[in-house]
């Protein structure tokens, strides 16, 4: 068996978080060594959860209009990896899904993205991605997209692309005049490189 393949057996028949889950563990992700981009999300809402597909939500459609991607190349593993910072879905808490369960980054993350020589940018998506991801943990999530330019290439951080962040997004008229238009093109001339 391929090498990356065997590891992606491994983490659809991991158990480590179970006992701490609403459901049976159902990893959801995206992976190929050929990916470019690599898409860091946070964890699979319970749609996803049962469809298996990761993104395959109001926030996907959302992120995928983001990124200027046609549902064909974002679904396309040897274009766009995507790993949630947590694989299953965590459950539901008082105001929105729970945090990603930690122990699946520590248990998978590095073993999958040394296997990305390709990888090109790492579109993080939310605060847990961020903060895992970048060394400014001091910064709010909003002053961390604010400075996205500083990030080049190596990451592009940005706010969940869920409904619930409607109210952040109209509070920051500057990240969709400014930030989308650059995340759009970048995506782009990297996916035809």
């Amino acid at each position: 068996m391929v090498p990356y393949k065997s590891l992606l057996k491994e983490i659809q028949d991991c158990t480590i978080c179970s006992n701490h889950l609403p459901h049976n563990p159902r990893p959801v992700l995206q992976f190929h060594p050929k990916a470019d981009i690599l898409i860091a999300g946070q964890a699979p809402g319970k749609k996803v959860h049962q469809s298996g597909i990761p993104f395959d939500d109001a926030s996907g459609k959302r992120l995928r209009n983001w990124l200027g991607t046609s549902i064909e190349v974002f679904y396309n593993p040897e274009q766009i990896a995507i790993l949630p910072m947590g694989f299953c879905y965590p459950g539901r808490g008082k105001s929105g899904d729970l945090s990603p369960r930690p122990e699946c980054a520590i248990a998978w993350r590095e073993k999958l993205l040394v296997k990305l020589p390709k990888l090109k940018t790492i579109i993080l998506i939310g605060q847990y991605a961020i903060d895992y991801h970048l060394e400014d943990s001091d910064l709010s999530l909003t002053e961390i997209v604010k400075q996205w330019e500083k990030y080049l290439p190596d990451f592009v951080p940005l706010p969940h692309p869920s409904p619930r962040n409607n109210i952040w997004l109209n509070k920051n008229p500057w990240f969709e005049t400014d930030v989308l238009p650059f995340l759009r093109k970048y995506i782009s001339e990297i996916l035809t490189i």
